[in-house]
């Protein structure tokens, strides 16, 4: 029976200069590394083809019958500094489908040049999709908002960066692909149609209850913190926090130079090109306030009285950190047992990050050991832990089920990056053992079994991996 998508492209229907209508260019030799079934049998996908079809189809070589690709055009703060112009520079987004669980978007990364290029070959290599393959799909096991990996596909050809590469494409899903950049670019023109044209498709889609540009800033800075602290619950550094990486939809998106924290440290970057830290762990809380203030921006000229506009925006974004803080404060008393979280828990949870910080613990196995009741074997300090600990156990005495509470916030497995970058270069030796078993092993993360247990260690010292390279 022949692979059958159900698209329904609302996006691509809308009027004026929101993106480019293209078609992918096509790989040379496609042969398929991964497809993932049961998200397809989510998306409505029926049918089934043998590797070598889903390959063409999900690599720009075949268009699936129903697509209409496009390259979306957007715009983005960059490490706080303003490109008017972005936009799909590798992508093309195939299509949507309708779900009873809403729109999702289809799209090929690595897919060909677009208009968007920047003198860019249009290619990604192996790693980043490998990269992003296993964390977006890490973090819907978390249960955290993500796009999430449809499949991957090796292209057949080699491209150049700082030496040949193999190529690769993957295919992304995504609740949409609309970003705070996609608002800039349009702001930044003050091209108000089409401003007005993407805040009513994107009300619609992500903010059916939202009325006025207001209710939508409402929605998304909801949305956006409670993501972030999230991403911060498990040690996540999404390394490349621009606008152009932050969506209305406030999924996590755009895996680059992403990882999760071994040892705790609230100044840890990942990113190749973060000297400054401005995407640091800690630092995550302020971008996305920051983040916020350029969408708020980015929507005043969509209301009736610009005066008005910015004081009540003003006062939203001026909001955001005390959401922030309730946020984070709910994430993290849930990490030590305490579902009813009290205002006097935070300098108690703020005294364990402490003894972490300076002993090196790892934040995933101290967590999980905390649950365990061994969390003492990981920390470096044992005179400061034995009085935390009595606190602690003092405090948990007035909760019902701690032990509930805390497994269901501490994951026990998480993809750790020195693992993530063993299987990067067996993939590109040609060996994807290492791929499947990594992905299969980060299914269930807040379970131990035999088949991830080995994903508890941390990297010995020469295994650790202190920066990803910011780019594809």
């Amino acid at each position: 029976m022949t692979l059958h998508i159900p698209f329904d492209n609302s996006f691509a229907r809308l009027e004026g200069p929101l993106f480019a209508r293209l078609n992918p260019s096509p790989a040379e030799a496609p042969t398929l590394i991964a497809f993932n079934h049961a998200l397809a049998s989510d998306l409505g996908i029926t049918g089934s083809e043998d590797d070598a079809t889903l390959a063409r189809l999900f690599s720009g070589h075949t268009l699936p019958k129903g697509a209409e690709p496009i390259a979306q055009v957007y715009a983005g703060h960059q490490f706080g500094g303003f490109s008017p112009q972005l936009g799909d520079g590798r992508a093309h987004l195939l299509g949507e489908v309708a779900t009873p669980q809403g729109r999702f978007d289809i799209q090929l990364k690595g897919s060909g040049p677009t208009p968007f290029s920047r003198r860019g070959d249009g290619r990604a290599w192996l790693g980043p999709v490998i990269r992003e393959y296993l964390v977006s799909e890490a973090m819907h096991a978390l249960g955290i908002p993500t796009s999430r990996a449809l499949a991957a596909v090796r292209t057949g050809e080699e491209i150049i960066r700082d030496r040949p590469l193999p190529g690769a494409v993957l295919t992304r899903v995504a609740s949409s692909h609309i970003r705070v950049g996609s608002f800039q670019y349009f702001a930044a023109r003050d091209d108000i149609d089409s401003l007005r044209t993407l805040f009513d498709h994107t009300r619609a889609r992500h903010a059916p209850d939202a009325e006025t540009p207001a209710d939508l800033l409402r929605a998304t800075i909801a949305k956006q913190a409670k993501l972030v602290t999230q991403w911060m619950s498990v040690g996540f550094i999404h390394g490349v926090m621009n606008t152009d990486n932050c969506t209305l939809s406030g999924e996590t998106i755009d895996y680059g130079p992403c990882a999760f924290m071994d040892a705790y440290d609230p100044r840890r970057v990942y990113s190749s090109i973060d000297r400054q830290g401005r995407y640091a762990y800690a630092a995550q809380a302020d971008i996305i306030v920051w983040n916020m203030a350029q969408l708020a921006s980015a929507l005043i000229p969509l209301m009736p009285d610009e005066a008005a506009a910015i004081e009540t925006f003003q006062a939203m974004i001026e909001d955001m950190p005390e959401l922030l803080r309730r946020e984070w404060l709910t994430r993290f008393s849930a990490k030590i047992g305490i579902a009813a979280p009290r205002e006097t828990d935070a300098a108690l949870i703020g005294r364990l990050l402490e003894m972490m910080h300076k002993g090196g613990s790892d934040f995933t196995n101290t967590f999980a050991a905390l649950t365990d009741g061994t969390a003492l074997d990981q920390i470096a300090d044992r005179d400061a832990y034995d009085l935390w600990h009595a606190d602690w156990r003092t405090r948990l005495a007035e909760e019902d089920a701690p032990e509930a509470t805390m497994a269901a916030a501490n994951p026990r497995v998480i993809p750790r990056n020195h693992q993530i970058e063993a299987a990067i270069q067996s993939a590109t030796g040609g060996d994807d053992a290492p791929f499947h078993r990594l992905h299969a092993a980060l299914a269930h993360p807040y379970e131990t079994s035999a088949d991830n247990e080995w994903l508890k260690r941390a990297p010995a010292p020469d295994e650790e991996v202190a920066a990803t390279f910011c780019g594809t």
